[in-house]
């Protein structure tokens, strides 16, 4: 199941998508839809069907961001975060070979198309909660447990 929270910059671009969507997107392809209607038999009208297709598909991501900005809980930074791990963080992290990991812990709505964050659903985040620099957590995956310390800890204000 997936945690209802997400940060302030997250909310404003589910809301400024939903807003793109609704206002800018979805009224110029209901006028193609209606131009391509217009032309007649709708059969063998490639125009009609794929405009008629993208306007389902907008309608469908329109239902599922009201419904989540409607249901999803803004989380905002607090002073008292500060030095410990907890959602809205950026996390750097080494493991015992060295590699290093730069990434930040958001909602699961906040992930797709971001590079360098990670839902709070994931074992890495789980495993980091709570903890501060220099300590230790333990990430079990598929290939086995993996130790990671962590390095540093900021967040964006």
């Amino acid at each position: 199941m997936k945690t209802k929270l997400i940060t302030p910059e997250g909310y404003t671009q589910l809301k400024q998508e939903l807003d793109d969507l609704w206002r800018k997107e979805r009224p110029e392809i209901t006028q193609k839809v209606t131009w391509a209607a217009s032309l007649g038999d709708r059969s063998e009208n490639a125009d009609y069907k794929e405009n008629k297709r993208r306007l389902r598909e907008i309608d469908r991501r329109v239902r599922f961001l009201r419904k989540t900005l409607e249901d999803i809980k803004v989380v905002d930074y607090h002073p008292q975060q500060e030095g410990k791990v907890f959602f809205g963080a950026w996390v750097e992290v080494e493991n015992e070979q060295g590699d290093r990991l730069t990434f930040r812990i958001v909602g699961p709505e906040e992930i797709y198309r971001r590079k360098h964050y990670i839902s709070i659903d994931s074992p890495m985040a789980r495993a980091l909660l709570k903890k501060t620099v220099d300590d230790e957590a333990q990430v079990r995956t598929p290939n086995g447990t993996v130790s990671w310390q962590i390095v540093n800890i900021s967040y964006v204000k």
